[in-house]
């Protein structure tokens, strides 16, 4: 069996250390690195190249979000899951704009958590349901709902795996064409839709029920 690679990123001991104990407890998963602060965690990550990191967002230095960015640009295969205290929709979307796969509370269940990894580990998106209502609340609409609008099969397509957390590389190998015509209906498609972020992508595929679970 080839397990899932993780590597994790926590500035305190007793958390990283109960971390690696519940993930080298899966029989597919094995911890095969982890770091204290942001700026160690993105030299760790590649070198060791892991499938899957267990962010914390408040780390010393850099923290969670910047190095969340940095991995994703420097290591874009790298799928990262958020781990944080933090219930307010600020970090939430400053995590998925930086490229997080992911975000889970620390008041989750640890099963959640390997959830998270696994569909992270595919290319999907996983958001903790204590935080999803910051995406869809209650009434079913997204808060600060933005205009529809008809998209084409592809470029809802498109929309659609960039939402799940697919690099544009990978997308455009998956559809067989090249990485400017993927980039270009993205852009098109969020220019109909209005879209800025990848937040607000996250948020457009909450409401379109496109996201893992």
């Amino acid at each position: 069996m080839t397990k899932l690679r993780v590597f994790v990123a926590d500035d305190h001991p007793v958390v990283r250390a109960g971390l690696k104990g519940l993930i080298d407890a899966q029989e597919d998963m094995e911890v095969v690195g982890e770091a204290w602060d942001g700026a160690l965690a993105v030299r760790g990550i590649a070198e060791q190249r892991p499938d899957v990191v267990v962010m914390d967002v408040s780390m010393p230095g850099i923290g969670g979000a910047e190095a969340t960015k940095r991995v994703r640009d420097e290591c874009p295969d790298v799928k990262v899951v958020a781990l944080t205290a933090h219930e307010d929709r600020g970090y939430l979307k400053l995590l998925l704009d930086a490229g997080a796969n992911g975000y889970v509370l620390k008041r989750a269940a640890a099963d959640d958590l390997v959830r998270a990894l696994r569909i992270a580990s595919r290319g999907e998106t996983y958001i903790d349901p204590g935080v999803a209502g910051q995406l869809v609340p209650r009434s079913g609409r997204p808060a600060g709902a933005l205009p529809d609008a008809e998209l084409s099969e592809r470029e809802e397509e498109v929309l659609r795996l960039i939402a799940q957390g697919h690099p544009v590389k990978q997308i455009a190998s998956r559809l067989d064409v090249g990485v400017r015509t993927i980039e270009t209906y993205r852009a098109r498609a969020m220019e109909k839709l209005g879209l800025k972020t990848r937040a607000d992508v996250v948020r457009y595929a909450a409401q379109r029920s496109w996201l893992g679970s």
